[in-house]
């Protein structure tokens, strides 16, 4: 397991999902070399519930991050991140095909992917 993926793993020991269960970590690595993390948070209104790659990206922006080299998520199957939080993911990388994101269930590897493959038809601005 990676660096990257092991701080998503701690991370998802700490997820709250009372309703649904579905743990998840996620960590992002910015230009600098930094390790920011989040975990999913569940609200009984579900519209409330805070996904763990935004809450990765927030902390990211929070501490001074702008751009994504690298994100790796944890989940129990292997899951990858959800249209939001790829869209949401876009934001801070410039090359879509360049970033890898580390997919794993628990500790065991599934997989790596550009946001690229995993977004094919992102929205775009330009």
């Amino acid at each position: 397991m990676t660096r990257l993926g092991e701080a998503a793993l701690l991370a998802r020991e700490r997820a709250y999902a009372p309703y649904s269960g579905y743990t998840v970590g996620s960590a992002i690595e910015d230009e600098d070399g930094r390790v920011h993390t989040g975990c999913n948070v569940e609200n009984l209104s579900f519209g409330a519930t805070m996904c763990a790659e935004r809450g990765a990206l927030s902390r990211m922006v929070a501490d001074g991050g702008r751009e994504i080299r690298r994100v790796a998520v944890v989940t129990a199957d292997g899951g990858a991140p959800c249209g939001i939080c790829l869209q949401s993911l876009l934001e801070f990388i410039p090359n879509p095909e360049s970033v890898e994101i580390e997919l794993f269930a628990g500790a065991e590897p599934t997989g790596n992917y550009t946001l690229a493959q995993l977004l094919p038809r992102a929205f775009v601005s330009k």
